[in-house]
């Protein structure tokens, strides 16, 4: 197990969904942002689905949760840079069109680290989860290698290493002491997530946001613990890029 990557000048954080990435490398992000990195989210879906009640207007959530992932960004110490690519909740593909656009963007945006989901995670029920972990993947072999999608007309880009989250085989653990703050302020600016991802059933109570934070805390510590520290992330790390 490996500890703790240099800062980098520059990542790009690729999430299924608006709040995906504070869950799986928030702390790490926040960490970076401290340290003068310049963070950036690049969201797949529009984030349609996630609510659990049938009543709610899915154009209303997708314009909530993109102000929520912005906020996100910015508690996290970045400058808000975020990147939404629009496709439906829970119709994600990770096929050639959707590889271009991460393409594009890894081009664009030039990052040193670049962190996703796992998308070879057994038993994942959620295809979104899976597809984006994918485009991560396959977005970066195609965004340095000149000869894919020569027509966006952008020089190739090759990231120094690839952050795995939510991976069965973890070989690198990211010490977010630094970062822990942020990242459970972070995760709480996705109020519409209250319910559905955070047992929180009232937001103006502070007990309950307080619990919350205590399982995040927890399940940080239980992966920082193992590498004498008091908060950690947890990967699987590519640097063969």
């Amino acid at each position: 197990m490996t500890i703790d990557l240099p800062t980098p000048g520059r990542a790009l954080a690729i999430g299924a969904h608006p709040d995906d990435v504070e869950f799986g490398c928030g702390g790490t992000l926040a960490k970076w942002a401290a340290a003068g990195c310049e963070i950036a989210h690049l969201i797949c879906t529009d984030g349609s689905k996630g609510s659990w009640d049938p009543a709610d207007d899915p154009a209303t959530l997708v314009a909530s949760r993109q102000v929520e992932q912005r906020a996100a960004s910015v508690a996290l110490g970045g400058s808000g840079c975020v990147v939404f690519l629009g496709w439906r909740d829970g119709e994600l593909e990770s096929g050639l069109r959707q590889r271009a656009d991460v393409c594009h963007w890894i081009r664009t945006l030039r990052p040193d680290v670049v962190l996703g989901h796992d998308p070879w995670k057994r038993y994942r029920l959620h295809p979104d989860h899976r597809h984006a972990g994918f485009l991560a993947v396959e977005g970066i072999v195609a965004a340095r290698d000149p000869h894919f999608f020569p027509e966006q007309g952008e020089a190739p880009h090759r990231p120094s290493h690839l952050l795995l989250w939510e991976a069965d085989d973890p070989d690198h653990v990211e010490d977010i002491g630094a970062g822990m703050d942020r990242k459970l302020a972070a995760l709480l600016e996705h109020r519409s997530q209250y319910r559905t991802t955070m047992d929180i059933d009232d937001p103006s109570s502070e007990e309950q946001a307080e619990r919350f934070r205590a399982k995040i805390r927890t399940r940080h510590a239980d992966v920082g613990g193992d590498q004498g520290v008091a908060y950690g992330e947890r990967f699987k790390l590519l640097s063969k890029l």
